[in-house]
């Protein structure tokens, strides 16, 4: 069975090219721009093996939904993987107890490396 992955991420490119990318490893995709489609997909659809969260998004924060994400009892055991251009030395991505980040531009072969150790 495909491992599920959820990825929010609200520049249209890069959410396409994480979503090609996951495919190609044979992860059936979920994508999403904001978080209020990507909070109705995880209501309506089946269970995610792994979050993929962008940090700025425009009607929230990634690190703030995280956090919800993370203190949920349908989603709370589930690993999170957030993603940002704004690289922050300080690990505020830690406090939602996100278990990697991303610096956003990526290598893809870290990419794909990074989200696989995660998810298996």
């Amino acid at each position: 069975m495909e491992k599920r992955i959820y990825v929010l991420e609200d520049n249209d490119d890069i959410r396409e090219i994480v979503s090609i990318l996951l495919e190609e490893e044979k992860y059936e995709v979920f994508a999403y721009s904001n978080i209020a489609s990507f909070r109705s997909g995880i209501e309506k659809g089946k269970p995610a093996d792994l979050f993929l969260l962008d940090v700025m998004l425009p009607d929230g924060n990634g690190i703030d939904y995280c956090c919800e994400l993370k203190s949920s009892p349908g989603t709370a055991d589930r690993p999170v993987v957030m993603m940002s251009a704004n690289f922050s030395k300080d690990g505020k991505y830690k406090r939602c107890f996100a278990q990697d980040y991303i610096h956003k531009p990526f290598e893809i072969d870290d990419f794909v490396k990074r989200i696989s150790a995660q998810i298996h």
